[in-house]
């Protein structure tokens, strides 16, 4: 069995705090289903035209244009009624058009009920004998994208028994990571994260030398490939070049570059444009980063994005113009709309904290200076990510 499926269990059951940073995994797993296509002989994904229907449905949807894409995906569903596939769209649509999800929302249980109808399905024979590839895909891909979510609202009862009967399926999916240009996804996490993670919490040394070992600089070179040549999952893997090359690595720039691939791609998308303002401030372009606040009107009417522009924007008065007070007002309204969004929005809110600790700091406040610092260091798990 490849390394990669022992290591991404231990992940899901004990870094709960890398699952907030892998939130956007799952979805590369739906992607990676589709390039089974001929090889694999794979039921609905044999299908040139329904292969088609997917990429443009999931093309649409990172770009909010939420009702295209449901109207692919229910013609989608027209064509191969009761398919596991059609619940897995599904339930990735209510994530992706609700996210945040959060315990409260009302198309929780509707979200939840998709994904186990489609880990159902993808289980049942003659199915999951005949199509093994495109039912064990399926089925991982309902059952990362609940873990996902239950780990994303620190809801671990759901999260262990949930994992240890996806045990099984994810041993067995390893062993068509050497077919695919798409499975340097997971090939390439493992091997970045058995490295890098440890070193940034060391108290899972010892537990990940119980694994076969991984390499830094070749899963960076994993998840290039996976970015560069596969199809599925190449927003995910810019999306965890992104995240790695700003967390682990600062290395903004070429964070910044990866992050701007994806605001290219889909400019409606207020998550890409989170990431790659953050990471434009993170290199002190000040004006580029107005630039790109100011063109997004309404700011999609998106709240969690809003929550993030208002930290941003005390970063910019703070730093560009050093505007204190004005930076203290932002920052503080940042932190208040961020709560709402609970472990979403832990990262953000210890910027404002380390804003306003600096503020302190400038304002003579040595109390101040130590209680905000202290708040922002321990909502994350980069210190060095703090604007300083």
């Amino acid at each position: 069995m490849n390394s990669g499926g022992y290591f991404y269990l231990i992940r899901v059951v004990a870094f709960s705090g890398m699952m907030r940073q892998l939130q956007y995994n799952i979805c590369a797993a739906a992607f990676v289903i589709a390039t089974g296509t001929s090889a694999l002989n794979a039921q609905i994904l044999s299908d040139s035209m329904a292969v088609s229907m997917i990429k443009m449905g999931i093309s649409n949807m990172y770009n909010l244009q939420y009702d295209e894409a449901d109207g692919i995906f229910t013609g989608l569903e027209q064509l191969y009624p009761d398919h596991p596939v059609n619940y897995l769209l599904k339930g990735i649509m209510i994530y992706y058009e609700n996210y945040p999800l959060l315990p409260t929302s009302p198309l929780r249980q509707l979200f939840e009920d998709d994904l186990h109808k489609c880990i159902e399905l993808s289980a049942q024979k003659p199915y999951s004998i005949n199509y093994e590839a495109e039912s064990l895909l399926t089925n991982l891909c309902a059952r990362g994208l609940l873990l996902t979510y239950y780990t994303n609202n620190d809801l671990s009862r759901d999260v262990i028994p949930l994992t240890a009967g996806t045990y099984k399926y994810l041993k067995k999916s390893f062993d068509f990571v050497s077919v695919f240009a798409d499975f340097y996804f997971f090939t390439g996490t493992y091997d970045y994260y058995w490295e890098a993670y440890p070193r940034i919490h060391p108290v899972y040394k010892p537990l990940a030398s119980l694994f076969p070992p991984g390499d830094r600089l070749k899963g960076l070179d994993e998840l290039q490939k996976a970015a560069q040549q596969s199809i599925f999952v190449k927003v995910e893997s810019y999306s965890r070049l992104t995240s790695i090359y700003t967390g682990f690595e600062n290395n903004y720039l070429l964070a910044s570059l990866c992050s701007k691939t994806l605001t290219d791609l889909y400019p409606r998308n207020p998550l890409y444009k989170s990431d790659h303002i953050k990471n434009l401030l993170l290199l002190n372009e000040f004006d580029q980063t107005e630039n790109i606040i100011k063109d997004s009107p309404g700011n999609n009417g998106n709240a969690f994005y809003d929550a993030q522009i208002l930290i941003f924007k005390g970063i910019i008065q703070e730093k560009k113009y050093k505007n204190y007070t004005l930076a203290k007002q932002f920052y503080k309204e940042g932190i208040s709309a961020g709560s709402l969004f609970g472990g979403y929005c832990k990262e953000y809110c210890a910027y404002g904290y380390f804003g306003l600790s600096r503020i302190c700091e400038h304002d003579g406040d040595k109390a101040g200076q130590r209680a905000y610092r202290r708040k922002g260091i321990d909502l994350t798990d980069f210190k060095e990510v703090n604007f300083d």
